[in-house]
């Protein structure tokens, strides 16, 4: 094993020990919320005050960020926080992130999306940390790869852009989203390697995604995304699915554990794809957003669709932040 793996590989399995670790604590109690438990809540981190309200249904809205408003539902505009959030292992996920890894036969290289996602109206609670209800969101990033073996040269850059709506009711989940995806080789590769050629690698795509929380610091969740307009080989159906152990409070300075897995695989590839491990250390905002640190594993077909039938295994480390 090269010298410049084996620390990656000893953080990977430290982080991975630490969660397990925090994952085998008892589960978090559900109470049973009735009508008689409409109280005034105390949210000191919310500004101070006191808000008048029911905490949601399940529990998990008692967030200690905000409760139910005393109207229950209601129209929000530019609302706080997200009810179906982007799969941390998830390779064209609109976020910030920055990711070296080692490639067995690449070297290294530089992964960096720059993107996000915010929510445009909502018809439900107002807790920014566990909303429910519907809401409309978009979402767009710029997924590119660096070559370090080659003077930082750019290699490809895929571009997304999508409208998702999406539900949040209890342990339920669900979006139903429109995406564009199109794909771009750089000048400087095609300069390096004067025979390569450009694909016009295009889908637009509705995706359509459940998840289901056992606990509120685990989710699992599965979509199906078809393709009703292709180009340069992208054909329609693809599918991806994962479990995520992300805890929904992280106090202190020094974060909380996260492990994150994801599989997707695709048509074009023969219904072949890749899986994402990823594993480390995370700290939350009072909106929910994630800031994470860790180790980053891949191994299939690579995600870079100018070269959406190529083999890759990578293993490196990442930051990542997470709306």
């Amino acid at each position: 094993m090269s010298d410049l793996l084996k620390p990656i590989l000893a953080i990977a399995l430290i982080c991975l020990a630490t969660t397990f670790s925090v994952a085998q604590s008892p589960p978090q109690a559900i109470p049973t919320i009735t009508a008689e438990t409409i109280e005034p809540i105390p949210c000191d981190t919310c500004g101070g005050g006191v808000f008048q309200g029911m905490p949601s249904p399940l529990g998990y809205g008692n967030t200690g960020y905000g409760t139910y408003p005393a109207g229950g539902w209601r129209w929000e505009s530019l609302p706080s926080g997200l009810m179906y959030r982007s799969y941390l292992a998830g390779g064209r996920e609109s976020r910030f992130a920055s990711q070296w890894v080692l490639g067995e036969d690449q070297g290294w290289l530089w992964d960096v999306t720059l993107g996000g996602r915010v929510g445009i109206l909502r018809y439900g609670t107002q807790d920014p940390l566990w909303p429910e209800g519907w809401q409309l969101d978009i979402e767009g990033a710029v997924f590119s790869r660096l070559d370090l073996e080659r003077g930082r040269d750019m290699v490809a850059s895929d571009f997304r852009f999508g409208v998702p709506l999406t539900f949040r009711q209890g342990r339920w989940e669900g979006k139903l989203s429109y995406y564009h995806l199109s794909s771009h080789l750089s000048d400087e590769f095609i300069a390096a390697f004067p025979g390569a050629t450009r694909i016009n690698y295009v889908r637009d795509a509705v995706e359509l995604g459940f998840a289901f929380r056992p606990t509120v610091d685990w989710r699992l969740y599965a979509e199906a995304d078809y393709a009703f307009y292709t180009d340069g080989g992208s054909e329609p159906w693809e599918f991806q699915f994962g479990v995520e152990y992300s805890p929904l409070h992280t106090p202190g300075c020094f974060g909380a554990p996260f492990l994150a897995v994801d599989g997707r695989i695709r048509q074009e590839l023969d219904y072949g794809g890749g899986l994402t491990v990823q594993s480390g250390l995370q700290w939350r905002g009072r909106n929910g957003q994630r800031f994470r640190v860790g180790a980053h594993y891949f191994n299939g077909k690579t995600d870079q669709a100018q070269f959406f039938g190529t083999d890759e295994e990578l293993l490196g480390l990442g930051i990542w932040y997470d709306y």
